[in-house]
């Protein structure tokens, strides 16, 4: 197995709270996601702005860590590196 190195985000996510009742279908959950219970209140469902189709729950504690709220007016510009990224 090769080494991990980080590596940080370059866009904006889309994502919102999981809420019981929540139609899990078509929402990937990682095995370890489900082992320790979820989905549960403050996970997060994400999606993916090129393919909203594609869908997958993040776990509470690791939004809490990783995520903030984007300002209000902050408008997106696409990445160097990805220039049809789509801004929102």
């Amino acid at each position: 197995m090769s080494d991990y190195q980080q590596y940080r985000r370059k866009q904006i996510a889309e994502l919102r709270p999981w809420t019981p009742g929540d139609d899990m279908s078509g929402v990937s959950v990682s095995v370890e996601d489900s082992k320790a219970g979820s989905p549960k209140p403050g996970d997060m469902i994400a999606r993916n702005p090129k393919n909203r189709a594609d869908r997958w729950l993040v776990a509470a504690e690791y939004f809490a860590y990783n995520f903030e709220m984007v300002e209000e007016g902050f408008i997106a510009k696409p990445s160097p590196a990805d220039p049809e990224a789509i801004p929102f």
